[in-house]
């Protein structure tokens, strides 16, 4: 199906191109549940008898988006090969969302436009509508959901840098996820991208027999195109979205749930980000562990996912490997000071090659507001160091993925150790479970590669990372130094005065 997409793209860039293959799965998504219900309102039989196929509030009761006459796709399928098809499937959507406000601005109107033309489009709706036909049909809406996130994942792959902005490799989702295990409570992601964590945590919960009704997610992201691609990802799952929310500042400047108490963050916040708006934040009560630098988000990212977890919580999250040594603008006080309230529980450092949009360094930190409360072993004491490196496969000559035993190395070797009795022994090279006292003693770095037993790699140095905070500092100090010179000028001009 992809390549047969991907064929049908011809010269469109594949940024513009998903909002139009992954559109039109919605749509079908949508389509397909409104016709299921509509056939059982038809036929009237037990708790639908004498019901009006055409109300639309037999619809919003089940859940079910209510799809109107010319938007439903088996009336798209007989406009298919006309050449005026893109302006009828931007009519589709608008007239979907008039009906369902929970899609307001959500869905793409991008199909009349002149690059994409009607033959390839009508070829498209014709792929899409060959999803789970005859006997597959009451599997469709899963299967659409298996062909959406794949699409995703694809997308991503084509467009390379761009990519990693709206989408988090999957097998690092999944590690996450796992390492969390989030069975029940709130989840909360603060730089939700296309929604691939909420995807995930219910993939957890139906996968180990819970409910994902137990569950409940807040999200927040400051693409509006990218809001728009989690908002139709996670109603293709039957994810409640109401808590997603947008808006162009970002959480740091209107933070969207200001009151939340999360059971669990999970978030890929973006890499050593200097344009975070840390000048006008400097007094912001989240700083709790030490004032973030203006020219780096990584540390004011830690500290805002920790504001939001409940006193239970716990956070699993990527950052930049960089964080893990980092003593510039405080930061090292910071993660300093992380550590002596024993909020650090492990750190994972991952392979290079690993995510699309950079190839800084990266790793994995998990964070747990209370180590010793009852649910795993006391180890207050103690931090989980976790080097990764040697794991994972290339799947093409830039991209790196984890294998499913990938995965379950790493999550049951975080799990043996934090469980009273599971076992857990240091793999030299691998794993090591080191006190405080060691920690203190290496000056709060947390590289992994010094702990497990083994030197850290000469090539795990990034001269781009290295460069981007290098100019990060300096343009701080220059901020200071331009300041320092604004005063010396106002009060020279007193003196003469």
């Amino acid at each position: 199906m992809w390549k047969a997409a991907d064929k049908l793209r011809k010269n469109i860039d594949a940024a513009e191109y998903k909002h139009i293959v992954l559109g039109l799965i919605f749509l079908k998504y949508i389509s397909d549940a409104f016709d299921e219900l509509y056939e059982k309102l038809k036929n009237g039989e037990g708790d639908y008898a004498g019901a009006d196929p055409e109300d639309k509030d037999e619809y919003r009761a089940e859940n079910v988006f209510f799809v109107p006459e010319t938007a439903r796709w088996s009336y798209l399928l007989t406009q298919a090969k006309q050449p005026d098809i893109g302006k009828t499937v931007d009519a589709a959507m608008d007239a979907i969302e008039k009906e369902n406000p929970s899609l307001r601005d959500v869905l793409p109107k991008v199909f009349a436009r002149g690059n994409l033309d009607p033959t390839s489009l009508g070829g498209l709706i014709d792929l899409v509508g060959n999803i789970a036909l005859g006997d597959a049909k009451a599997r469709s809406a899963d299967l659409l959901g298996h062909v959406f996130e794949y699409f995703l994942g694809e997308f991503a792959l084509a467009e390379g840098k761009k990519g990693g902005q709206f989408y988090t490799p999957r097998s690092v989702v999944e590690l996450l996820v796992e390492m969390l295990e989030p069975y029940k409570g709130r989840v909360l992601d603060p730089c939700c991208g296309s929604g691939g964590m909420f995807v995930q945590s219910e993939k957890f919960v139906t996968g180990h027999q819970g409910k994902v009704n137990d569950i409940s997610i807040y999200g927040q992201e400051s693409n509006q195109t990218t809001w728009r691609l989690a908002k139709m990802n996670l109603a293709i799952r039957h994810l409640d979205s109401s808590q997603v929310k947008w808006n162009n500042e970002g959480s740091f400047l209107n933070d969207a749930h200001k009151d939340l108490k999360a059971d669990y963050v999970i978030a890929n916040p973006p890499f050593n980000d200097s344009d975070w708006s840390g000048d006008l934040l400097r007094k912001d009560g989240r700083w709790q562990h030490g004032v973030p630098p203006t020219g780096n988000a990584n540390y004011a990212w830690i500290q805002h996912f920790l504001y939001h977890l409940n006193p239970g919580g716990q956070a699993g999250f990527v950052l930049a490997k960089g964080a893990l040594t980092s003593k510039s603008s405080g930061e090292g006080d910071i993660r300093k000071a992380l550590v002596e309230a024993r909020l650090v529980d492990c750190i994972v450092n991952l392979p290079a090659k690993l995510f699309l949009n950079t190839q800084i360094p990266a790793c994995l930190w998990f964070l747990s507001r209370n180590k010793t409360n009852g649910k795993f072993r006391n180890r207050a004491d103690e931090i989980l160091f976790i080097d990764a490196r040697n794991l994972g496969h290339l799947i093409n000559r830039r991209t790196k993925e984890f294998s499913e035993e990938d995965i379950a190395t790493i999550t049951s070797t975080y799990h043996n150790w934090r469980n009273p009795s599971g076992g857990y022994e240091d793999v030299k090279g691998f794993c090591n479970s080191a006190p405080i006292e060691r920690v203190r003693e290496l000056d709060y770095v947390l590289t992994p590669g010094r702990y497990v037993g083994l030197p850290d790699d000469e090539d795990d140095f990034d001269f781009k990372e290295r460069f981007t905070r290098l100019k990060a500092e300096f343009d701080e100090q220059l901020k200071e130094e331009a300041k320092l010179n604004a005063l010396i000028a106002e009060n020279l001009a007193k003196v003469k005065i």
